[in-house]
């Protein structure tokens, strides 16, 4: 079994817009379930990423790679976007993407870019 070399990390606490609801667990659950098949993945969720005025928060990082910190998304309209992200995201060496080559739903909800620590 191999070890996974990137993470994505879901704010658990984050509120909807909506409803008040938590949708970060049931976020969690089903992102691992989509990438269950790939080894490169863990999906967890975390009590706070302190995005709290852009609920929902997803971040995806990788040893040597930029890190990103999504914010404002809808579990079930962007659910896609961050699949697609994903594996765009295994796929690039540096993880550096401009936002035009990120997924459409994902354009204006890029909350921070971290260069890989040099």
């Amino acid at each position: 079994m191999s070890t996974p070399t990137h993470q994505i990390i879901v704010c658990t606490l984050c509120k909807s817009a909506v409803d008040q609801s938590r949708p970060g667990q049931d976020l969690v659950d089903r992102l691992a379930a989509e990438l269950d098949g790939d080894p490169a993945y863990e999906v967890r969720g975390v009590g706070c990423m302190a995005g709290c005025g852009h609920p929902c928060t997803v971040a995806f990082r990788s040893p040597n790679k930029a890190q990103y910190l999504f914010g404002d998304i809808c579990p079930d309209t962007n659910f896609a976007d961050l699949v697609e992200f994903a594996r765009m995201y295994q796929r690039l060496d540096d993880g550096w993407s401009k936002a035009s080559q990120r997924p459409a739903g994902l354009y204006d909800k890029t909350l921070a870019r971290i260069p890989a620590h040099l």
